[in-house]
């Protein structure tokens, strides 16, 4: 059994707050490169350039690549044969906080949800967890702003639903956002397993490099055909049309009920931000 102190596991955290949030994903970076050279829309290239001049800004001096510093959500692999001393949520919650604090990233948790009288603050965090194989701790934060957020979409189509009713339902996810939450997009998509998982499918799709080709063959034309597609809605970077509207759909899957096949839609703006650490 392999032991960790509580300090190093907050220090471990309290170094993502920083990276997520100041350091644009390199897969992402590259894909926003390539969209600027393919470009002929003089406005859409202009947008795109100033898109990558803020990731720059952001990266030399630590500062948030957007106001929205989002609402943070930790995505932790926990190995079997891994002790923390200490309340693991409870730390990575404060390490988050303080990061957010020290770094001058805006407080956007609403406490209650309903009656919004409190302050904005900075936790709690969302913490979905995993029991793995080993004894290494895997941490990937995700800061979601809710500007994409507000724009996820949740179908429970029937089984029988042909796959160009659900590429139908992506694209249309997409058209509905039109240039309302900062594209270009990536686009994440979950289908199968419950109407929740479904959700959390297309949450984690957006994790995936986005640069790499799908292990599954089918998934992966999918994911080409769906992002050519909403390329030719002609949002946009940042409604300026052109032909950047997403850079990237990616899809996760898993087994369903007989009865049923959902299908979730979460979309990113383009300033994708996560980071990951293994303890």
């Amino acid at each position: 059994m392999r032991i960790i102190g509580h300090k190093i596991l907050k220090r471990a955290v309290y170094a993502l707050v920083t990276r997520a949030n100041t350091e644009l994903r390199s897969d992402v970076l590259r894909a926003l490169k390539q969209a600027q050279s393919r470009e002929k829309s003089a406005l859409a290239k202009s947008a795109l350039k100033a898109i990558l001049e803020n990731a720059a800004v952001a990266k030399k001096e630590k500062l948030a690549i957007c106001q929205d510093t989002g609402l943070p959500v930790v995505f932790l692999e926990l190995g079997q044969k891994v002790f923390v001393k200490g309340d693991i949520i409870d730390i990575i919650g404060r390490a988050i906080e303080e990061g957010y604090k020290k770094s001058y990233f805006r407080a956007s948790i609403q406490k209650d949800a309903l009656s919004r009288s409190h302050r904005p603050s900075y936790g709690p965090v969302i913490v979905h967890t995993d029991i793995v194989r080993g004894n290494k701790i895997k941490i990937t934060l995700l800061p979601k702003g809710f500007g994409c957020e507000n724009k996820a979409q949740v179908k429970m189509f029937a089984p029988t639903a042909a796959v160009a009713e659900i590429e139908d339902f992506v694209v249309a996810a997409v058209k509905q956002a039109g240039a309302s939450a900062c594209p270009p997009y990536v686009v994440g998509v979950g289908i199968g397993g419950t109407q929740d998982l479904a959700c959390l499918l297309a949450k984690r799709a957006l994790l995936l490099p986005i640069d790499k080709r799908n292990k599954s063959k089918n998934i992966a034309i999918l994911e080409q055909r769906l992002n050519k597609r909403i390329n030719t809605l002609g949002i946009g970077p940042f409604g300026y049309g052109g032909k950047t509207t997403s850079l990237a759909v990616k899809i996760k899957t898993y087994p369903t009920h007989i009865a049923g096949l959902p299908v979730a839609v979460n979309i990113s703006c383009h300033a994708l931000r996560s980071a990951a650490i293994f303890i």
